[in-house]
């Protein structure tokens, strides 16, 4: 279905014909293609801290960028204003990226809605319910986790919530709407046991509006930070050194992200940049994996009913059985290499141009279990939460701050371990993958991407056995 809402024109004051004039005049230099990206945002932000809820935040962000392509150059304009002559200004100045002067490019008579799929519908609006019923969601975890453990000394926790409205207008003589909804969930505690502090953090995120608040949202928070923070009283930091290391699934599927997702963008190879240039169509892991770059899980962080430049969501095989299948494309990409977008041109907001952006990125199942892959390892570690990590886009070089795992020894999970790094390069990483479980969890925390501009993003994996990679830790 289309999913044009009428009610976006009046909210922008912008009509179909408006648009054909602004798409005119971006157009008045000879570009090949134009679009214009209208948004608007209402965020909201609560935030319990030193034991009671004490701050809130509301922002409105309103505005639209205009977009003009020609050849592989951009040109992009701006405006805090949808008034059409500050648009008509944006887009002339957008149009200065043309050479040939031409002013020929045609525009069609007629819009069309471009047809989606809607995979985020919002069943509660935001606005439509009260600051005093978020605080009670605030309250009871506050509460939840001091009953699951009476070392907790301190709590801050967040609920956060936006409506974006899109509306979207392009030289194919396109046009959608699009309303999507985010909400997020999070807290950190700190624990002391003695002497010893320690904390932990964790979040919850999807494209849905107030219905995402419930009890059981609030249990699973508060238990996941008072087990993952009570485990690092027992741990230590592991043996050093090159070892097997099995990645647990869910959150492990940051580095797939990180190390690899990125090498697949397409304009990384479009530029030479990524060590996957041209390795389209050959071999580059076990045949046994699949990895899946997808725009329509339903109510996920990543999930896209259509992408930033009127392409609809889907679902992008990367690597399918080992094989290099498919870069990421936004229209530039898929231009030069003469293939279809694949629903990944993604901005930060309408202050940005669309760039290829990950979504919803995980490797799909294999046939082992998670058991088998530990079983098979003499001596390595398991590896289950993330904080953080560097990486060098293109080559894939990485570190990753572990959190939290366990030592392997004889095919046992033992010990557990905190504090230390892994570190190892992206395409060698997943050349080395020998195993992979048959437990995919796609993970549903606050993941956020950077690339220049921001976007929220979901990613996953199954347990996968690594054959070696660096450990940073002690020597025994």
């Amino acid at each position: 279905m289309s999913n044009i809402d009428a009610s976006f024109y009046r909210l922008f004051g912008t009509e179909p014909d408006t648009a054909r004039n602004i798409l005119k005049a971006a157009l008045s230099k000879g570009g090949d293609y134009a679009d214009i990206f209208f948004e608007h945002t209402v965020s909201n932000e609560l935030s319990l801290r030193d034991g009671e809820v004490n701050a809130v935040r509301s922002d409105i962000d309103f505005g639209a960028g205009v977009r003009v392509i020609s050849g592989d150059r951009t040109g992009y304009a701006f405006s805090e204003t949808t008034d059409p002559e500050a648009l008509l200004k944006a887009a002339s100045a957008a149009a200065e990226i043309a050479e040939n002067n031409t002013g020929n490019t045609a525009l069609p008579a007629d819009c069309t809605p471009i047809d989606f799929v809607n995979r985020y519908p919002l069943l509660s609006g935001w606005e439509e319910h009260s600051v005093e019923e978020r605080k009670h969601y605030l309250t009871m975890l506050r509460d939840l986790i001091h009953q699951k453990s009476d070392k907790v000394i301190n709590i801050t926790a967040r609920i956060s919530d936006s409506e974006t409205k899109v509306l979207f207008f392009n030289s194919l003589g396109q046009t959608f709407t699009d309303l999507r909804p985010m909400a997020a969930m999070s807290a950190v505690i700190v624990m002391k046991d003695g002497d010893r502090l320690e904390n932990f953090y964790s979040s919850k995120s999807y494209r849905k509006g107030f219905e995402f608040l419930s009890g059981t949202l609030v249990e699973e928070l508060a238990s996941d930070v008072v087990k993952g923070c009570s485990r690092l009283f027992e741990a230590g930091r592991p043996s050093c050194g090159e070892m097997p290391v099995v990645m647990g699934a869910g959150s492990s599927g940051i580095l797939l992200h990180e190390a690899i997702g990125h090498s697949f963008e397409a304009d990384f190879n479009r530029k030479g940049v990524s060590i996957f240039s041209d390795r389209m169509g050959k071999v580059i892991c076990n045949r046994e994996i699949n990895i899946v770059d997808n725009g329509t899980l339903p109510s996920f962080r990543g999930s896209v009913n259509v992408d930033d430049e009127g392409v609809p969501g889907q679902k992008t095989y990367m690597v399918k059985d080992g094989v290099l299948n498919s870069y990421l494309h936004d229209r530039i990409s898929a231009r030069y290499y003469g293939v279809e977008p694949t629903g990944n041109g993604r901005r930060e907001s309408f202050r940005y141009m669309p760039i290829p952006r990950m979504r919803s990125t995980y490797m799909e199942n294999g046939k082992s279990s998670e058991e088998d892959l530990i079983r098979s390892v003499k001596k390595g570690i398991y590896v289950d939460n993330f904080a953080n990590g560097q990486v060098q886009i293109g080559a894939g070089d990485f570190t990753f701050y572990v959190k939290s795992g366990f030592m392997i020894e004889d095919g046992h999970l033992t010990r557990p371990i905190k504090d230390t790094n892994i570190i190892g390069n992206g395409p060698e990483a997943l050349a080395g993958i020998v195993g992979v479980a048959d437990n995919l969890i796609v993970d549903d925390s606050t993941w956020t991407c950077g690339k220049g501009q921001y976007c929220p993003v979901s990613c996953g994996m199954p347990s996968v056995l690594i054959s070696k990679l660096n450990v940073g830790g002690i020597n025994e």
